[in-house]
This record gives structure tokens, C-alpha cells and sequence, in this order.
């Protein structure tokens, strides 16, 4: 099955979802995950009408932005260490990963050395997993409240990774409560679900899906 068909069958799973929710399917978008994807296979979906695409990795989000149309909206999707944070504001639509105040001193630092405002949504570890990235959900209030002091960060929602379980049902949880912590800070977007779990996602209010292996195939990592 080819990308074409994959993206068709996506779109249909993300619809159905969407109906069950009551929600519209016209507010939920879909990030093209294309790490270890070669720029052939993402014009494709880009000629599908996909114009949001996510990367994990700088090195690769860099190099496609200079071949591939300039009005695509990228996503940095992966850890963002501090030393890169050059190559990233200014250049993309939105940073998903915003973990730690050393990384959002850093983002303010060059986005007003470029005059720009960088878009970002902070990531929340709800699981608590020790090997996943993120604030815990208690941190999240002191953290947004500081963020008001940096003026170049616009904040637009939040973003979390879920544990890597078989049965997508055993993160609903999970996405529920980034969803009520989203509503009680009034952030509006909601970064969330991934290949195995964003049915649920969606059921449960993502409005972004980051979707690798579901559009593209398995990939190395």
C-alpha cells in the first residue's frame, strides 16, 4: 500500500473518530511525521494536501526545509536541546517540545535577536515515565506563569507522549487529563496521538496528530 492510500485510510479513521466525539473534523490536523523519510515520499503526501509537516530531529528538519516549498508548515516534534534552538526559531511553525525554562530562556533569546515570535506548546510527561521528556502536570502552572516574563514565546497549548501500550484504550486517561489541563489554563491546542493511539486521540480532543508509521510505513529509527 502506498502513501497515497495509507493518508486516504488515516483521514477515514481520523473522520470516524471525529464523529463518534460529535467533534469537527475540520479542526483536527494532521502532522506528517517525516523523520527517516527520504523528500520524494513526503512530496507525495504533500501533493495529497497535507501542508503540516513534524520532525523529531534538527539535522533532517533543516535540510528539508531548503528543498521542499516554502510554504509548508513545519513542526519541531523532538527533544529540542538548547545548542540548537538557532537552527529551529524563525524557521518553523511551531515547537511542540518546550520542556524546561533553560530551553525557553534560550527560545527567547534568539527569537528576539531575530525580531520574531516563536510559537510553541509545552510538553507535559502526564504518564510520569522517567524516559519521556516533559513538566509534570503539577509544574505546569508555575511554569506557564513564568513563561509571561519571556514576551517572544507565544504559547498556543500542550503536547504529551503517551506510554507505547498494545491497547490504545489504556492511554484515553492520559490524553483526558492534558485535555482538562489545556481547559483550565483556556490553551486551545492539544498536541496528541501518535500511529497507535490517535483514534483515541481525537475521541479525546487532539487537535494536532503526529503520524509517522500510519502515513509513510515502518521506518528505522
Amino acid at each position: 500500500m502506498g502513501v497515497r492510500e495509507k493518508l486516504q485510510q488515516v483521514r477515514e479513521k481520523v473522520r470516524l473518530a471525529a464523529v463518534r466525539a460529535g467533534r469537527d473534523i475540520e479542526k483536527i490536523k494532521i502532522i506528517a511525521v517525516t523523520k527517516r523519510v527520504e523528500v520524494p515520499r513526503i512530496r507525495e503526501v504533500v501533493q495529497q494536501g497535507i501542508v503540516d509537516l513534524g520532525e523529531n530531529r534538527v539535522q533532517e528538519l533543516t535540510e528539508k526545509i531548503t528543498v521542499l516549498p516554502a510554504d509548508l508548515h513545519w513542526h519541531m516534534i523532538g527533544h529540542l536541546q538548547t545548542n540548537k534552538v538557532k537552527y529551529v526559531v524563525g524557521r518553523v511553525h511551531l515547537i511542540h517540545s518546550l520542556d524546561s525554562w533553560s530551553l525557553a530562556k534560550e527560545i527567547q533569546r534568539h527569537a528576539n535577536n531575530l525580531g520574531v515570535v516563536a510559537r510553541v506548546l509545552v510538553q507535559v510527561n502526564i504518564s510520569g515515565e522517567k524516559t519521556k521528556y516533559g513538566l509534570l502536570p503539577e509544574e505546569l502552572a508555575d511554569f506557564l506563569l513564568a513563561l509571561r516574563d519571556l514576551p517572544q514565546i507565544s504559547v498556543h497549548g500542550l503536547m504529551t507522549v503517551a506510554p507505547n501500550v498494545k491497547n490504545p484504550e489504556e492511554v484515553r486517561p492520559y490524553f483526558r487529563e492534558l485535555r482538562l489541563l489545556a481547559a483550565g489554563h483556556n490553551l486551545e491546542h492539544l498536541s496528541m496521538g501518535m500511529t497507535n493511539d490517535f483514534e483515541v486521540a481525537v475521541e479525546e480532543g487532539a487537535d494536532m496528530l503526529r503520524l509517522g508509521t500510519a502515513i509513510f510505513g515502518s521506518r528505522e529509527n
